[in-house]
């Protein structure tokens, strides 16, 4: 099921100059910026980005991350981000792949791995919320 389309977003970003050190490349910290943009995309397509977790009693913090750097990405250059979300029964795990948007190389892969925890009590769920299945059209 989590091989759907509907489980994958695709967002298009240029690399400004703010994001680059002083080699010229961004710097290695920028990358969650860019994993978050296509996160809250992958998530809007489902009507629960951050705005309706908080709404619905939940956040959802990251509590691991990775990110493998193949090759250097550089100011002006235009890429393409894909987030897909891979779990979501105990936790949100999702992957990206950061591809230069003009040869399609891959050149960055990673993940991030969310759990909710309920906003009044600040608890850990260990089973993600039923709102979250509602929002995705699958059973728990």
């Amino acid at each position: 099921m989590l091989n759907d389309p509907c489980f994958t977003s695709e967002i298009e970003l240029t690399i400004p100059f703010h994001d680059i050190d002083m080699m010229g490349v961004v710097w290695h910290g920028n990358y969650f910026r860019y994993f978050e943009i296509a996160r809250e995309a992958l998530l809007n397509q489902f009507n629960y980005g951050y705005r309706q977790m908080k709404e619905s009693g939940y956040v959802w913090p990251v509590v691991d991350t990775r990110v493998k750097y193949r090759d250097t990405l550089t100011f002006e250059q235009r890429i393409r981000v894909r987030a897909t979300l891979e779990e979501y029964e105990n936790r949100l795990r999702i992957a990206y792949q950061i591809f230069d948007a003009d040869s399609g190389k891959r050149t960055t892969t990673g993940y991030t791995i969310q759990v909710a925890v309920e906003e009044k009590s600040r608890e850990m769920c260990f089973v993600c919320p039923d709102i979250l299945f509602e929002r995705l059209g699958v059973q728990p």
